[in-house]
């Protein structure tokens, strides 16, 4: 992660840029935002691993040559803590969209919770939401989606290393997982009520890790921003 300590950084050469997304920020939101900072420096600027609106933490931005390496960071496993909420579905597997669906949660107890986890640690196969980025046809299906149309997503296997659950709290289910590429934390948390012949949806969502890069190490968006914008201006006169 640059840490902006000398005036000589080289957006085009290339930069890692780690970012703790805001709440209702979309992933390009953010790369807008550092790419309108950057100017009127012409740089490339990606991310590696969108982050839905409605989740926050890690997000990771390259610069410049840098972009070459965004599969390579996407390909590394994550690690996220996050909220799952028993008793009701939405279309979106999360709060994108209205509760379509209420269950009865009297049978549900913390050893059934505890028993269902264990079910989903290994490979897996899962659907991802209708309500995702994913494209089918050359359109994001959230788009097809968000029209009404029906929508038919592939199953997909996906790598669950750690499915840890930190507090039970009926309706509330605080989890840790740790996962590789393209697992959608989502339809994991509606996988997890139809095990219990139940339903749920996913209430909260936080990255904590990249690979072996940290949201601790992230900075603010506002920081981050504030700080380009005065690299550039002291380093102008260097041509960076």
């Amino acid at each position: 992660m640059v840490q902006f300590e000398q005036q000589t950084i080289n957006f085009a050469d290339g930069e890692v840029l780690l970012v703790d997304k805001p709440l209702r920020w979309t992933s390009f939101d953010v790369v807008q935002k550092i790419r309108n900072a950057i100017k009127p420096l012409k740089v490339k600027v990606g991310h590696a691993g969108t982050l839905d609106p409605l989740a926050t933490g890690l997000l990771i931005i390259c610069t410049g040559k840098f972009t070459k390496r965004i599969d390579e960071f996407q390909a590394q496993e994550k690690t996220y803590t996050g909220t799952i909420t028993l008793g009701a579905t939405t279309p979106s597997y999360d709060l994108e969209r209205e509760i379509d669906q209420r269950f009865d949660l009297s049978g549900i107890t913390d050893g059934l919770i505890l028993k269902t986890a264990g079910l989903f640690i290994g490979e897996i196969e899962q659907i991802p939401p209708a309500h995702s980025a994913i494209k089918v046809d050359g359109e994001r299906v959230y788009e097809k989606a968000r029209r009404g149309e029906t929508v038919t997503v592939k199953p997909r296997k996906v790598h669950i290393r750690e499915f840890e659950i930190v507090r039970i709290d009926i309706p509330h289910i605080e989890f840790r997982v740790v996962c590789s590429k393209g697992t959608y934390i989502r339809s994991l948390a509606n996988d997890f009520g139809k095990a219990m012949d139940n339903g749920a949806h996913l209430s909260q969502l936080r990255r904590t890790k990249i690979g072996d890069f940290s949201v601790a190490d992230a900075w603010q968006l506002p920081d981050l921003v504030k700080r380009i914008k005065d690299v550039n201006f002291a380093a102008s006169d260097e041509d960076i």
